[in-house]
């Protein structure tokens, strides 16, 4: 089922959330992002802090992977279940399955990761279990059968994909209809910096299938948040949909002209919110209680029609390069 107002559900599971969620990517990723990476602001303590913040906001999802942090993001998020004393029926736990190419035998492979992502979890059960790309050798069929034996056995509720087209889209979604599975998602780059996935069909393929997207990269890694600029340009190798700033800039000035009418909301705020009326699920990061908030700033008001027009006539279309369609982690 796609958002409708402030409340979404994934087909396969029952529970409600809102139309945002965590994307958890930094969490434990020393040598990409902090934790001795280039932010050493971030910690575990103010992890926890963007962790109470966002489920007191009301954000619930919280999507992470195997691969993240070589499964710490996993680890963090298991002590946070076990030492906040959240209301474990109110979460949304995502997590991925890495479908490398030499993972032959794909049913064994991701029914192994799947019971080690859940014990690094603490949980007895994953929410959504994600496809983390386009990459194995094995056919849909294979897929839908690893995908739906996880289920079946109860160590699964929901499954998605990543980065998958349309055409890729539509093939999942019927493999898995086969074994009586429902296709929920589909996790793609998608912003104000990268509209490809609306304009090349793929949004509309998704709303036809009951296909949830999850936006990833959502204000294009801080560059929609009016905090950089061509003369602050953000650090760091964030080269995902990268423009130049001249034609960033513009669309910041935009955001920051229409949150000025909503109440002064943020350029980010503004961001995420015309892609919740896109009828995505959008997965920003948040490494603090301040990010956590502001984020959850996207949710309780609307857009007019008319300002989403005058963001469809700024959005870029942006470009997908091997890297990010295959080996995306966030």
């Amino acid at each position: 089922m796609t958002p409708s107002g402030d409340q979404v559900r994934f087909a396969g599971l029952d529970t409600p959330f809102a139309p945002l969620g965590v994307g958890t990517w930094a969490w434990g990723d020393k040598s990409t992002w902090g934790m001795g990476g280039y932010d050493a602001t971030l910690t575990e303590a103010t992890i926890a802090e963007a962790w109470e913040a966002s489920i007191a906001a009301g954000v619930t999802l919280f999507d992470t992977a195997e691969v993240y942090g070589g499964g710490e993001s996993e680890r963090i998020i298991g002590r946070l279940l076990a030492s906040s004393g959240v209301d474990r029926d109110r979460l949304v736990i995502a997590t991925k399955f890495m479908p490398a190419p030499w993972k032959l035998d794909v049913g064994k492979a991701l029914r192994r990761a799947a019971l080690a992502s859940l014990d690094r979890l603490g949980i007895e059960r994953i929410d959504l279990y994600q496809l983390h790309g386009p990459v194995s050798l094995r056919s849909h069929r294979a897929l839908a059968d690893a995908l739906a034996a996880v289920v079946d056995e109860g160590l699964v509720a929901a499954v998605g994909v990543s980065n998958y087209s349309a055409r890729e889209t539509e093939s999942i979604h019927a493999a898995l209809a086969q074994r009586n599975v429902a296709l929920a998602t589909n996790q793609i780059e998608l912003s104000l910096l990268r509209r490809r996935p609306e304009n090349v069909g793929l949004l509309d393929t998704c709303r036809r299938l009951g296909v949830v997207p999850l936006a990833y990269s959502p204000i294009g890694q801080g560059r929609l948040t009016g905090k950089y600029s061509a003369a602050n340009p953000p650090p760091g190798n964030r080269d995902f949909s990268a423009h130049p700033w001249e034609k960033i800039d513009p669309i910041v000035a935009e955001l920051r002209s229409l949150g000025e009418t909503h109440d002064g909301r943020t350029p980010s705020q503004v961001a995420l919110r015309w892609l919740i009326q896109k009828g995505a699920v959008p997965i920003p990061g948040a490494k603090n209680a301040r990010q956590a908030g502001d984020n959850a700033g996207a949710l309780g008001w609307a857009l007019t029609p008319d300002e989403m027009d005058r963001l469809d006539a700024v959005a870029l279309d942006g470009t997908t390069s091997l890297k990010h369609r295959f080996w995306q982690h966030g």
